[in-house]
């Protein structure tokens, strides 16, 4: 009842801004949904400070209107402020799936944003790397929700090296695609084959290509057989 009655009311934007930065779960998320943009950096700041460490409704709103908002050309230019930079890159690693994908779809925006990509790429690479050196010592038989939730992280960075393949620092690039086609987990060497179905001419990863279509998965077959 009270959502439906904040849903109806009218609000003016700095209302909704308001409402943003200091309401409770049911304020904050119909506040994200009915927000009609983003006008300012502090506009985008209040939007953010939602994207992490809120409640899974809260976040998932935001993350859905991020994804609109950013797509705007005049409006992505408010979320290019380095302050965001690290909360983007724990938003793709969210525990609901709806978030990370929303917000990696959000910030391909900001791949002609060099600054952006020089500072996420690393964090990123250095965030899979810290995951692969914990799955690699997994037991998959054994601690199936511990190993889940790692691979989880995981999944989703790659989806972003997906998007971001060419700004990453190739060596680190060839190193997460080398050692990640290894994993056992299925779902993971989903995400490497489609990044290998971008354009590379190094001969590791033409072998790992090769090797992928050889595996034991259909869905993993199949994406690199379309390339």
């Amino acid at each position: 009842m009270q959502a439906l009655k904040l849903y109806e009311q009218n609000y003016s934007h700095d209302e909704l801004m308001e409402l943003l930065g200091g309401g409770n779960i049911v304020q904050r998320q119909i506040a994200a949904l009915r927000l009609d943009g983003v006008y300012s950096n502090s506009d985008a700041a209040v939007l953010l400070d939602n994207l992490t460490g809120q409640d899974g409704k809260i976040r998932e709103a935001v993350a859905l209107r991020l994804n609109e908002f950013m797509a705007d050309k005049e409006t992505v230019k408010f979320f290019c402020q380095k302050q965001f930079y690290d909360v983007f890159l724990a938003a793709v690693v969210d525990i609901n799936a709806n978030i990370c994908r929303n917000v990696i779809n959000a910030i391909s925006n900001l791949r002609d944003d060099e600054e952006f990509c020089g500072y996420f790429c690393a964090k990123l690479s250095g965030l899979i790397f810290e995951l692969l050196d914990k799955i690699e010592k997994f037991d998959f038989q054994e601690g199936k929700y511990k190993v889940n939730k790692e691979v989880f992280k995981l999944y989703w960075c790659l989806e972003a090296v997906y998007v971001f393949y060419d700004k990453v620092e190739f060596s680190d690039l060839k190193q997460i695609i080398l050692r990640s086609k290894d994993i056992p987990e299925y779902t993971i060497r989903e995400k490497v084959a489609k990044i290998l179905t971008r354009d590379f001419e190094d001969t590791d990863l033409l072998n790992a290509r090769d090797c992928l279509k050889n595996d034991e998965n259909y869905y993993v077959r199949i994406l690199i057989d379309r390339y």
